[in-house]
């Protein structure tokens, strides 16, 4: 009971900080926290496509600042791109012979680091299948999707390019070549308060 009920309290926390429903607009907020809470949540998918999140995610962080951003939206696009990342780990093991899944283990590596005074970087890198350079080109256009007929909405990196470009004035990019995996990386301000 004590270890169910303490998964619980994490879980509403972890929900309480993504949401952010009652916090202002924009805000100060700890990014580590923020993917943190965000793995939180994606437990369920880690364990119905992977198994325990345990051994398959690396954590490389940085000391960061708090950034001053639209938080909720932030956490969005950190769901999103985990969660495809988790998607990509798990399609890339299905494509392998029984001998290869043996010794295949899936790795989501999450690197935070500090570039300048003003800007920080998020990266986001899995190995999985990867995509083609034509995918690649066209990875944050609205309803474009890597994923089977029925399985994605094409809309969650389109929406996490907006979130990132328009709403913080920052870069979002895509590294990415077939069997090597893909890597996003996020370039944000620390303050996109600034940019209003």
């Amino acid at each position: 009971m004590s270890v169910g009920a303490e998964r619980i309290r994490d879980l509403v926390v972890s929900l309480r900080n993504f949401s952010r429903v009652d916090e202002s607009e924009i805000k100060p907020l700890d990014i580590h926290q923020s993917i943190d809470s965000t793995l939180i949540l994606l437990q369920p998918q880690f364990k119905e496509k992977l198994g325990s999140a345990k051994n398959l995610i690396v954590k490389n962080y940085s000391d960061l600042p708090l950034i001053t951003c639209y938080a909720s939206q932030l956490n969005q696009v950190f769901m999103n791109i985990i969660g495809n990342a988790i998607d990509a780990v798990y399609e890339h093991r299905l494509t392998l012979s029984a001998a290869a899944k043996e010794i295949f283990t899936g790795k989501i590596i999450i690197s935070t680091s500090v570039i300048s005074r003003d800007w920080v970087r998020i990266c986001v890198k899995d190995n999985g299948k990867g995509m083609t350079t034509e995918m690649k080109n066209r990875i944050f256009e609205p309803f474009f999707t890597t994923k089977p007929v029925g399985e994605g909405t094409g809309l969650g990196l389109s929406i996490s390019y907006q979130i990132i470009v328009n709403q913080h004035r920052g870069k979002i990019d895509c590294l990415s070549q077939p069997g090597m995996g893909t890597e996003f990386v996020i370039q944000i301000p620390t303050d996109c308060s600034q940019y209003d």
